[in-house]
């Protein structure tokens, strides 16, 4: 087709105009233009254009001097944009949309939030909250992080007198190396982060030195496991797999003020304080401080569902980084959640919604993290993080998270997947339990640079009924698996050197029941390994969650074949007296820590650093009486159009490795977080 004409744009102004000075707005979607189409000289000429959609073509890039001083508001969807940085020319713009650019990623998002101080609106979010959190706090701390490393490593190589030749070097040395050690904020970001780093590092060279803040070719180097996957051939996602890769999605947060605290012990009597967000809050909570309550699973993107159920939620493993390990981001603060028909990442410190899958016929109940090596350009090896979600349909979804893709599917039961989990010797093993009273043991594969994997079944374990928790035993991931079952707490060996596929259980535990006596028969609807030897299980009989031995308890079974075992009791936690199901518990072995929800909105949590070293003892004895928590943290009175929200049940309480976020899942489609103080 012929290039744009000055007839065209006339033609396609919004209204039709005879002077190209006078078009204010103009539609150029659908006309398979491609980035030389659009001629700087003809553009120029469009003074006091507000408006333009260059919707459906096919662009790659936009040229460096289209010269619109005017332009509001840009239309981009459907094209083959590979970069936004030409951007930063309209200054004045507000509202910016590129759906559909499947080059682009959040990292994007984040470059035009900084380039654009007066934009408000990104793909039809509000973002100005977390445009300003970009420009002011980020680049502040990145300032810092950039300022200290020149001070500590690089300054002192310069002498008084320096030749250009002394200083092109230390350049391109402080540069390559400042990339390469300064990280902040979520692995998803360390594209835009490495961007923001470099742009910091030349303007403090630029000022310290009198340097050009132009860059020679060689300081474009960065090491190997820093670069970007440029050569891989990015592609769509299934259809029914929807990445909205923003914090801005349709979501409610409700982010309490700060207020005094309060020293009280669990139990005692404290006043409410209202809050700036219409929250009121019982101030019990002596060492940690809500953060942000967030509706961001919501069915259709509803903000009157208050009815999906959040299930699930785990945080995304550091990749081994080496040099670029950052002391003060001691762990990830990104965590997945899965509820309803979608799952999402979030950023903990500021309640961004990093991304959101969504699979509409989908009810997500699990979701687990593993790290792979795979092989991408080059031969070249690369760590990437993959999650793998599974609920209703007995799908496991297999998502490359920094790809925004999810590369495939296992149909690995007829019936719903209770919950899911990887071993933490073997990346691709991934242990499957499902409402078919079968726990399945897969290898997943690793895919290649297209894509494409084999995932095979490995085992299949038989239970007499629904698993519900699955926990590897730790001291032996790979010989042994607990599970809190409908009917009992079983283990199976899952060696992988026996040669039969499908195996009973060999061992179901017995527990203390309400009369006094043992029973087998009871739901343990949580399970987890406070350290490699204490277990953590609820619920064998109301108010009661019990600690006990794994191997203390699994060595009884060495002195005959029986198949049912009573417990080692070490301990009993003092918890609600609810008869309610499903509200899991999770533990955080690094601090000895064990969280539990209840049925009226609170989190029970246990500091039991005072009894694992006796409980480590051969000869260590139960606790006689039960253990109360160290702090109970109360539900806020959260208001939503005037009305408070009640009935909140806590399904899942997850906290980050370091304890340093406690994450908290509700019943009303509410994730709320919490940060230690």
């Amino acid at each position: 087709m012929s290039k744009i004409t000055t007839e065209l744009l006339l033609e396609r102004a919004v209204p039709r105009s005879t002077r190209l000075r006078k078009i204010e707005t103009l539609n150029l979607s659908k006309l398979q233009l491609k980035t030389g189409d659009l001629d700087p000289r003809l553009f120029s000429r469009l003074r006091h254009l507000q408006k333009l959609d260059l919707s459906d073509n096919l662009l790659d890039k936009f040229p460096n001097s289209l010269t619109l001083p005017d332009l509001r508001v840009l239309n981009c969807n459907n094209n083959k944009l590979e970069d936004v940085t030409a951007l930063k020319q309209f200054p004045l713009l507000e509202e910016l949309t590129y759906e559909n650019n499947v080059y682009l990623t959040l990292n994007d998002d984040y470059k035009v939030m900084f380039l654009l101080q007066n934009l408000r609106l990104l793909n039809g979010k509000d973002i100005t909250k977390l445009a300003s959190h970009v420009r002011r706090v980020n680049s502040r701390k990145l300032t810092s992080k950039v300022t200290a490393h020149w001070e500590k490593f690089f300054r002192d190589q310069l002498p008084e007198k320096y030749t250009a030749e002394q200083v092109k070097s230390i350049k391109k040395k402080f540069l390559k190396s400042v990339q390469t050690n300064v990280v902040y904020g979520p692995s998803s970001l360390s594209e835009f982060t490495r961007w923001r780093v470099k742009m910091i590092a030349e303007e403090l060279l630029a000022c310290s030195l009198g340097l050009d803040l132009s860059t020679d070719p060689e300081s474009e180097e960065i090491m190997d496991e820093n670069e970007e996957e440029s050569t891989e051939s990015p592609r769509e996602a299934a259809e029914d797999v929807v990445g909205d890769f923003s914090s801005y999605v349709n979501s409610v947060t409700v982010t309490p003020s700060k207020r005094k605290r309060n020293h009280s012990k669990p139990g005692s009597g404290n006043k409410r304080s209202k809050t700036q967000a219409n929250t009121e809050e019982e101030a019990e909570d002596v060492s940690a401080e809500p953060l942000h309550f967030l509706q961001c699973h919501s069915k259709g993107n509803s903000r009157e569902d208050f009815k999906t159920q959040l299930w699930s939620c785990v945080f995304e493993p550091l990749l081994d980084c080496g040099a670029r390990k950052d002391p003060i981001m001691s762990s990830s603060r990104t965590v997945a959640t899965c509820g309803g028909e979608s799952v999402c990442l979030i950023d903990c410190e500021t309640g961004t919604v990093l991304k959101k899958y969504k699979v509409a016929t989908e009810e997500f109940f699990s979701v687990a993290w593993t790290t792979l090596t795979m092989v991408i350009s080059d031969s070249r090896k690369k760590s990437h993080n993959i999650l793998a979600a599974a609920g209703r349909r007995g799908i496991v979804k297999l998502i490359h998270v920094a790809a925004d893709f999810c590369y495939g599917e296992i149909k690995a039961h007829k019936k719903p997947i209770a919950t899911v989990c990887f071993s933490p010797t073997r990346e691709t093993h991934l242990f499957t339990a499902s409402y078919d009273k079968r726990i399945a043991l897969w290898d997943i594969g690793i895919p290649d640079c297209d894509y494409n994997f084999k995932a095979s079944q490995l085992l299949v374990l038989e239970a007499l009924s629904i698993p519900l928790r699955i926990a590897l035993v730790p001291t032996c991931p790979d010989q042994y698996l607990l599970a809190g079952c409908e009917g009992g707490c079983f283990a199976w060996n899952i060696k992988l050197d026996k040669e039969q596929k499908s195996r009973p259980f060999e061992a179901t535990f017995q527990f203390p029941d309400e009369d006094g006596g043992m029973t087998t028969s009871h739901r343990v609807d949580g399970l987890a390994f406070l350290n490699d030897d204490v277990v953590v299980s609820k619920s064998s009989k109301p108010g009661c969650i019990y600690l006990w031995s794994w191997s203390r308890s699994f060595d009884t079974k060495g002195k005959g074949c029986q198949r049912t075992i009573s417990a080692v009791i070490l301990a009993e936690l003092e918890w609600s007296p609810t008869d309610l199901s499903y509200l899991t518990l999770s533990s955080c072995p690094a601090k000895d820590y064990v969280f539990c929800g209840d049925e009226k909105g609170s989190v029970w949590m246990y500091n039991l650093s005072n009894y694992t070293t006796a409980w480590t003892s051969a000869k260590g004895k139960r606790s006689d009486r039960r253990i109360p928590p160290t702090q109970i943290l109360k539900w806020p009175e959260l208001r939503e159009n005037g009305e408070q929200l009640t009935e909140v049940l806590i399904n899942n309480v997850v906290s980050d490795p370091t304890f340093t976020y406690l994450v908290v899942l509700t019943s009303v489609n509410i994730t709320a977080i919490w940060k230690k103080s």
